[in-house]
């Protein structure tokens, strides 16, 4: 998972990507993101051509909820094929799979638009939802933000979904190329070390440990690592951890301190603070904006 993650992020940095993302956005008034297939995040936040309702309801976090829960639903649809879904507040948004292979690694979205002129009843009924949500905003500015969303006809979205599968099987493509890329450019030695570090993360990890696991001196090993990941051996362990815990932290049963240890944290106040450092927040907060499952 980790690698295709990576092989994602260099599609989005990609110039093909960012070139295709610009001339969308400009010709169809549209976001469009790429996100890998797990992820706790919603695709056009902050983004060129967010619809500026959507914007709104991102800060709050019962609303953010609702619509990561419109987003997993999309993607659960559109593992092979393209796929739609209207929300509650009667947008749609579509995702669109790329693959690896066979295996669908991304997705490409784009949406938040009506497919007809909202009404005044659309819109009371989507003001009352706002208001369950809590969402701090007068019902002037959630009117003004509603209304000025993009209206895209049935007809313009059919072309608009064929335009993106056809952009999704060249990215396809260029996936397949940077996997092979990937393969070839890690020694053996590392790819051991790696698989080594996944299967004993949970325990307390050495350097040298994973260096005698791959029959290289400690130096030879740390320069090594450093060099083909980009990052030194302790990170690499540390950042493998804390994406194991964001996918515990999915389970409410489970206390934070559990979960510092289940990953490899010899310590809760260690965990915290590395993963304020790579997350941005602390596992608290970054649970709070997780949807009530």
């Amino acid at each position: 998972m980790k690698a295709e993650n990576q092989i994602v992020d260099a599609l989005s940095r990609s110039q093909v990507y960012r070139d295709y993302e610009n001339a969308f956005s400009e010709t169809t008034g549209l976001p469009l993101a790429i996100t890998p297939v797990e992820t706790w995040q919603l695709p056009h936040h902050g983004h060129k051509g967010e619809n500026p309702f959507c914007a709104l309801m991102a800060s709050k976090s019962r609303s953010c909820a609702a619509c990561l829960t419109s987003q997993q639903e999309l993607t659960e649809k559109a593992r092979n094929d393209a796929a739609t879904v209207t929300c509650p507040a009667s947008l749609n948004d579509s995702a669109i799979p790329v693959k690896l292979g066979d295996r669908t690694v991304a997705f490409l979205h784009t949406g938040q638009s009506f497919r007809k002129t909202p009404t005044q009843a659309q819109f009371e009924r989507t003001l009352k939802l706002v208001r369950e949500w809590g969402v701090e905003a007068s019902d002037d500015e959630v009117r003004d933000a509603y209304f000025k969303g993009r209206v895209v006809s049935p007809r313009q979205h059919d072309s608009i979904v064929t335009m993106l599968r056809i952009f999704a099987e060249h990215l396809s493509m260029v996936s397949n190329q940077l996997a092979v890329q990937q393969k070839n450019a890690e020694p053996p030695m590392i790819a051991k070390a790696k698989e080594f570090i996944r299967d004993h993360q949970e325990e307390d990890l050495s350097l040298g440990q994973v260096a005698k696991a791959v029959n290289c001196s400690p130096f030879y090993f740390c320069k090594m690592f450093r060099k083909v990941t980009g990052i030194n051996f302790t990170d690499y362990v540390s950042r493998l951890r804390i994406e194991r815990a964001r996918n515990l932290l999915l389970n409410p049963n489970l206390r934070i301190s559990e979960i510092a240890y289940e990953v490899g944290f010899q310590s809760l106040t260690h965990f915290n603070r590395v993963f304020k450092k790579l997350v941005g927040m602390s596992p608290t907060e970054y649970r709070g904006q997780l949807p009530a499952m």
